[in-house]
């Protein structure tokens, strides 16, 4: 028995020898029998096949990705197969065939779809596949191919292909995006008309396209819901819309009374109008009540400062009041009551110096934020530049009654009636060991070094600014806009095509200020506007009174404004300007602050500073 058994497994295992050795065998032996030129003409189509799999593959990756695309130039399947089927009938029939005959009928198979091609093109495949039988020139499959401009392509690279779906990716999101809304708008539309429909009495027993109607307007607007763009859409949309338009055809087919649709859609258009407007003043109005706000992230700051403040001795204290009149230095001057806002025209202003030594930076605020600004210029010192606190309502230079002027101006904005604002036209009384000094406000960032303005020749004019009066700029204003030219004091004593200049920053000439007493014409003008109405509430129309032809031009790059609002400001004159304002209601410390202006300023605030983090202040 267990002979039988040896004998069974010699048995299988010659068997399964004799499979794995006889295939060996015969390709041997068939390869013996082809010639040098057949046997690389047979690796060439293996090589053809190859590349050829691969581009399929690769076509139909592009083809998910793009869309239907013209094929690619390759050898298909079917060309394939019909090569092999006419080789195999040629090779039954006739077994003895030259390799010319062989070269001719796979240059047929290869073309055989391209019968499209000009006549010119084909004779020249024709002359390149006629060899001469004496020199029996060969041609792969490949040089043919080549000679008839055939793309025969190898697979690309997984990481190149990738690449490749990327680019197409993102140009197809760049498309999108050019009409990101049209859906949603046309859903819009779609439901308007509809409701237009339904307030509409329609005619006969129509309920059932009333209630389909109905129906639809609210699928509708569950789909659009608050989405401002087509990809915040959810995928039924499409067929939602669909259904509308159908539901809107058969009301359209069922009313037919034109003249009352026309009356009830301009009904329906002032109605609009009227709450765009009624829109349009609310949202003004909290603008304007939004920039009037302290945010609660810099009253937090304000109050945690002022706390840590109160905890110094007197001698911390007193760091920064001593006093700074030395004429040599370069002397700034910023009114705020704003923390982070003096913050950053003081450390953009000594960053951008080239000698920061000779910086003394005087800050004048009110006793409420006094201690706050103490305390930040304490904890953060200004390094080789000096620093200088002052309070406003501690100084004697304002008059007793100042406070009670300011509150009979027409303007309900605090801003405007604020003793810092108006505290600018006593520079003189408030530094009277000065002779030359730089105003900035504080919605300013400095961008390049001023040591320039030092050396200025004034000429004798008070007040160096840049004019604001060439029409067609985007920051042109004209004395009339905010001036009343129809008083007769007025309209004697200015010209109302008088050139007008911009605050923010500005080079004052003290001596000459107090050799001409313009604070006491200030006054005057003032106490005349009081009484009656001559110019807009605000420090700057009463500067130009006051100041009226004693001003200096500057280079428009000195001082760039229209930060605050929409001013459409080229990047390009942003870049380029020595400092740029925020003026406007939109500072870049609120959250109404203008996006694409804000980084300018945020460079300069220290939002890594403990407190910054503990009032949430971030970027």
């Amino acid at each position: 028995m267990n002979q039988v058994r040896r004998w069974q497994r010699i048995l299988i295992l010659s068997l399964l020898l004799l499979s794995v050795l006889a295939p060996i065998v015969f390709v041997s032996n068939r390869l013996k029998s082809i010639t040098s030129v057949d046997r690389g003409e047979f690796i060439e189509e293996l090589s053809d096949i190859t590349y050829k799999t691969d581009d399929l593959g690769l076509t139909a990756i592009e083809q998910d990705e793009e869309g239907l695309k013209e094929p690619k130039r390759i050898l298909q399947d079917r060309d394939f197969n019909s090569l092999a089927s006419s080789n195999s009938s040629d090779k039954s029939n006739d077994t003895v065939q030259s390799n010319e005959g062989d070269k001719t009928t796979f240059l047929s198979e290869v073309d055989g779809g391209n019968n499209h091609k000009p006549k010119e093109e084909q004779a020249v495949v024709s002359q390149q596949t006629t060899v001469s039988s004496d020199a029996k020139v060969k041609f792969s499959a490949r040089d043919i191919q080549l000679n008839h401009k055939t793309e025969f392509r190898p697979p690309s690279r997984k990481s190149e292909r990738n690449t490749r779906v990327q680019l197409e990716r993102a140009t197809d999101e760049r498309v999108k995006e050019r009409a990101t809304d049209e859906r949603v708008k046309e859903i819009r539309d779609k439901i308007i008309q509809a409701k237009a429909y339904l307030n509409l009495a329609l005619p006969g027993n129509n309920s059932q396209i009333v209630k389909e109607l109905r129906v639809r307007t609210k699928e509708l607007e569950r789909a659009v819901g608050d989405a401002t763009k087509d990809k915040y859409l959810p995928k039924s949309s499409p067929n939602r819309l669909k259904a509308m338009e159908v539901a809107l055809y058969k009301v359209s087919r069922a009313f037919h009374n034109c003249p009352a649709i026309a009356t009830k859609l301009q009904a329906m258009t002032y109605k609009t109008e009227e709450q765009a407007r009624a829109q349009k003043k609310q949202a003004a109005y909290l603008m304007q009540l939004a920039a009037r706000t302290t945010p609660k992230g810099l009253h937090c700051l304000s109050m945690r400062l002022t706390t840590e403040y109160f905890t110094l001795d007197h001698e911390k204290r007193q760091l920064l009041q001593q006093s700074y009149n030395d004429p040599d230095l370069y002397h700034y001057v910023v009114f705020s009551d704003n923390v982070l806002a003096c913050s950053v025209v003081v450390n953009s202003t000594i960053s951008s110096s080239k000698e920061p030594q000779k910086i003394v930076f005087h800050v004048v605020t009110d006793s409420l934020n006094y201690p706050a600004i103490s305390m930040w210029f304490l904890l953060n010192p200004g390094g080789r530049a000096s620093i200088q606190i002052l309070n406003i309502d501690e100084m004697n230079v304002l008059p007793l009654d100042h406070a009670e002027l300011l509150m009979k101006q027409n303007s309900s904005d605090p801003r405007i009636i604020s003793a810092l604002n108006h505290a600018r036209f006593y520079l003189p009384d408030i530094f009277p060991g000065l002779n030359k000094i730089v105003l900035f406000d504080h919605d300013v960032v400095v961008q390049r070094d001023l040591s320039r303005l030092w050396s200025l020749d004034t000429r004798g004019k008070v007040v160096g600014a840049v004019e604001t009066c060439l029409e067609g700029e985007l920051s042109y204003r004209s004395m009339d806009t905010f001036i009343n030219f129809s008083d007769p004091w007025v309209a004697q004593k200015f010209d109302p095509k008088a050139c007008t200049w911009a605050f923010g920053m500005n080079l004052f000439d003290l001596e000459e200020w107090r050799r001409q007493e313009l604070t006491s014409v200030y006054l005057k003008y003032f106490d005349m506007g009081v009484n009656r109405h001559l110019w807009k509430a605000g420090g700057l129309p009463i500067g130009w009174l006051t100041f009226f032809g004693q001003t200096l031009p500057l280079e428009k790059r000195w001082n760039v404004g229209g930060l605050g609002h929409e001013s459409g400001v080229r990047a390009s004159d942003i870049e380029q300007a020595a400092v740029i304002h925020y003026d406007g209601i939109m500072k870049p410390w609120l959250d109404i602050g203008i996006d694409k202006y804000k980084r300018y300023w945020n460079i300069h605030v220290p939002y890594h500073h403990p407190y910054l983090q503990r009032c949430n202040i971030h970027d």
